[in-house]
């Protein structure tokens, strides 16, 4: 049985290598699925409905365990009640390790989701204080084209951030997982990477779970 599998809603192969590689730091023997249609990067509500059908019901192998990884977690809920093994979204994985530090927000390149996220975000806060969505500027595609870039702004949405009162930061994004290793050093305020968020979790479970 394959100890965990992590689910790439969208459809660049390359995002799944890079999101196990990290993932795996933690759960040694993580694998990946890649949605078989769908967008290379999940930008708009209706992407995000479309990749929550495809995880839904996609014919995956035998697993003690699923991370659903992209942010705003789609078909997290549904294949959870399908399956037996536990399922965990990186996002509300995210905002659980977050909302430790009180006061929280998001900082993400995928201004067409924040909605989506705020709703998902403020539905696991509890008691801490979630302070928004930070969105960087320019397009999302060419942000993740180009690393450099990418850093700057989401650096930059960080900043903001924080100077508005959050104590930790989430890199909102199962694809900016690379990104928001590379600027744990430089952060304003502590990040929280999704990715690892979400393999802590289910690590934490797992080892519950045996006997």
């Amino acid at each position: 049985m394959t100890p965990v599998l992590l689910m790439n809603p969208n459809t660049n192969m390359a995002t799944t290598a890079a999101m196990v590689r990290i993932a795996a730091d933690i759960l040694p023997g993580i694998t990946g699925w890649t949605a078989p249609r769908g967008p290379e990067i999940i930008v708009t509500e209706a992407a995000l409905d479309a990749a929550a059908l495809v995880v839904a019901g996609a014919d995956l192998p035998a697993v003690r365990g699923v991370i659903v990884s992209a942010f705003g977690d789609p078909g997290r809920d549904a294949l959870a009640r399908r399956l037996a093994c536990p399922v965990i979204g990186i996002g509300e994985a995210a905002a659980c390790e977050a909302r430790q530090a009180g006061r929280f927000a998001v900082v993400t390149i995928t201004a067409g989701l924040q909605g989506r996220i705020d709703a998902l975000m403020q539905g696991c806060a509890e008691n801490a204080t979630y302070l928004g969505c930070y969105l960087t500027e320019g397009d999302p595609i060419d942000l993740m084209a180009d690393p450099d870039a990418l850093d700057t702004a989401l650096l930059a949405a960080s900043e903001q951030a924080a100077a508005a009162g959050a104590r930790t930061v989430i890199i909102g994004g199962g694809p900016l997982g690379e990104a928001a290793d590379r600027l744990e050093s430089c952060a304003p305020v502590p990040l929280v990477a999704p990715i690892r968020a979400a393999a802590r979790q289910m690590r934490d479970i797992l080892a519950q779970a045996s006997p």
